[in-house]
């Protein structure tokens, strides 16, 4: 018994070390693990187990190694029946998959062998069907049967990352074991046979800071605290093994760009403390006179930056805002400079962004103050006039080289250079006017007409004697006023009387006037007697100075029969350039009126008849009226 145990180890060594095989599975093809089960059986059952099983076929699963590369066809097994006694009374059929093209059978001893070299990862297995039948007759002696050539795999593909070079990104300053990607590689080889197929990670560039966990491929960060600011961008190689990563195993390398992304770890800070700056004193108001800027390291919205200014000095002349392109902070002028009046203003701008991530630090306040020193510069500026216009006003027939009118300019620097004027020659193309070009007066130098040239719209410029090219203009206008060509007279014909009984500064008529000339709105007149009627003892003339005057009496009584009718002289002027008067002859009758001052009669007869005139005179004058009369009617046409 202790023999039997002892034989039995020893084939269990032997098989299971590849030395001995049955004939239908060789030695290189047959898996240790159905080698192991054979010896399993032939334990239980003793040797009478490893004998011939009493079947019609005595074979089993073939086994064939890919890739061979040997001279001669690679021998797979060999097919026998039972009822082959050796003595090539049996011939053996082969059909099926692969059958006489790749895989041949020797028809008298049934041995099976492969034309060519073969790929597992191309087909892994082939299904054939083998016939045993006499040789003599061609009768089947056993039925058809099946059977199965496996591939056996080597290890002849390396493992692959099919979705490499990799990109990933992880938070600046992240601690040691944060996630960061994981790769994957495929071998091709079978998972299921042997260590061809079981990949070991390893990194070969990127230590120390980052790792790889062998078996799953997951990528981690190994150094703590690393700063995008100091290093962004970090290139590793990552290779995959097969074999389980022992010698003699095949490798893939892949790439993984890691890039560490910002988080907002960095105030914003001014290069200096204080910063100079200058600006003319000519800079229009919402321009530009300045550009700062406080570097943030961070990226992004972490890096954008806002500009305050300090209530101060500078608020109320200057404004900041944010370039959103560059970050820069750009100062903007809010009020007219003038050196003469404040040469330097000083004030603070802060600089500040989104709060601190306190996930990495925990330190304030997160932003930067600098002073901004900004000196006004002097400039040359033009002269300026002291009215933003000017009007002027000249009659039509006023004569050439009258002076009409005068602009001023002053230099208003501290040089205080003199100013010379000058007529923009665009603005007056025929001339019409003059400037004195030291005093600025403004004169005729042509004949003026209102009627064809209404107004005139000339510049006068002021130009600085130290610096030519500094000049200022002003628009003057010159009304041409019309000349006063027709004097005033009465406004209608009147009718005036005076009563028998009237008492002396009786009011007996109001006059009024009108001119040509002027429109009703604008005239003025003046009312009096010629100086030569001034001692007039029967009438005289008050001026009322409402462009009215009233006729006056100076007497006491009238009578008729001594005077029916007086010519009062009234003289008119008017308010024109030139001023022009004259003289109006207002006929004044002397009537009969009640005592009341109601009219009764201005009889004519009633005054010349004289008393105790016979009654022939009278006819004899009647008669001298009718002869003439109708010597008039017979002279007309």
């Amino acid at each position: 018994m202790l023999t039997r145990n002892c034989l039995l180890l020893f084939l269990w060594f032997v098989f299971d070390n590849g030395l001995l095989t049955p004939l239908h599975s060789p030695p290189q093809n047959r898996p240790a693990k159905e080698q192991r089960r054979g010896i399993v059986e032939l334990m239980r059952n003793g040797p009478s187990s490893f004998q011939r099983v009493k079947r019609g076929w005595v074979w089993n699963q073939f086994f064939v190694l890919e890739e061979y590369m040997g001279s001669d066809p690679q021998y797979v097994g060999k097919l026998h029946s039972d009822l082959d006694k050796g003595d090539s009374a049996v011939k053996y059929t082969l059909s099926g998959d692969g059958a006489g093209s790749i895989f041949t059978i020797d028809e008298i001893t049934g041995d099976i062998h492969a034309l060519r070299s073969l790929d597992r990862e191309e087909k892994p297995y082939y299904t054939l069907r083998a016939q045993a039948v006499d040789i003599k007759t061609g009768r089947p002696l056993e039925p058809e049967s099946e059977f199965v050539i496996k591939v056996q795999d080597i290890n002849d593909n390396e493992p692959k990352f099919l979705e490499g070079p990799y990109t990933a990104s992880v938070p600046e300053m992240s601690p040691v074991g944060t996630y960061v990607t994981q790769v994957t590689a495929t071998d091709a080889d079978d998972p299921t046979y042997g260590n061809s197929a079981r990949v070991v990670y390893s990194i070969l560039r990127g230590q120390p800071y980052f790792a790889v966990e062998p078996k799953t491929g997951v990528i981690r960060t190994a150094l703590p605290n690393m700063d995008r600011e100091v290093k962004e961008l970090y290139q590793i190689l990552i290779q995959a093994k097969d074999m389980g990563g022992q010698l003699g195993g095949l490798a893939g390398t892949t790439t993984i760009n890691i890039t560490l992304s910002d988080v907002n770890d960095n105030p914003p800070r001014f290069p200096k403390n204080i910063i100079h700056l200058r600006v003319p004193e000519s800079s229009p108001v919402g321009s530009t006179v300045g550009r700062i800027k406080a570097h943030d390291p961070d990226a992004g919205k972490n890096a954008e930056v806002e500009y305050t200014i300090v209530p101060g000095d500078g608020g109320a002349m200057f404004d900041i805002t944010t370039n959103e392109q560059t970050q820069e902070g750009i100062l903007i002028l809010k009020k007219p400079l003038d050196y003469e009046t404040k040469k330097s203003y000083t004030f603070k701008v802060d600089a500040s962004n989104a709060q601190l991530d306190h996930r990495f630090h925990n330190t304030g306040p997160f932003k930067d103050t600098a002073t901004i020193k900004i000196n006004i510069l002097d400039v040359d500026e033009p002269p300026v006039f002291d009215k933003s216009s000017y009007t002027m006003n000249v009659y039509e027939d006023t004569p050439v080289g009258i002076i009409i009118g005068a602009v001023t300019a002053q230099d208003m620097d501290a040089g205080s250079s003199p100013v010379r004027y000058s007529i923009d020659w665009k603005s007056d193309l025929d001339s019409y006017f003059d400037i004195d070009p030291v005093k600025g007066t403004i004169s005729t130098n042509e004949l003026l007409d209102r009627e064809n040239i209404p107004q005139h719209n000339i510049s006068i410029v002021a130009t600085k004697v130290n610096n030519p090219v500094l000049t200022s203009k002003v628009d003057v206008t010159v009304h041409v006023q019309d000349v006063n060509e027709f004097p005033p007279e009465f406004a209608i014909p009147y009718e005036t009387f005076v009563c028998e009984n009237s008492r002396v500064g009786q009011l007996i008529q109001t006059v009024s006037a009108k001119d040509r000339d002027m429109p009703p709105a604008g005239q003025k007149f003046f009312f009096k007697s010629p100086p030569e009627t001034i001692k007039n003892p029967n009438f005289t003339v008050q001026d009322f100075r409402n462009n009215t005057a009233g006729i006056l009496t100076k007497l006491s009584g009238f009578s008729r029969r001594l005077q029916d009718i007086y010519y009062l002289p009234v003289v008119i002027e008017d308010s024109g350039y030139p001023v022009l008067s004259s003289t109006n002859t207002l006929t004044i009758r002397v009537c009969g009126c009640d005592t009341d001052g109601s009219l009764l009669s201005c009889n004519v007869e009633a005054i010349f008849l004289p008393v105790g005139l016979s009654t022939g005179a009278l006819i004899a004058i009647l008669l001298c009226i009718i002869i003439l009369l109708g010597d008039k009617r017979r002279r007309r046409p």
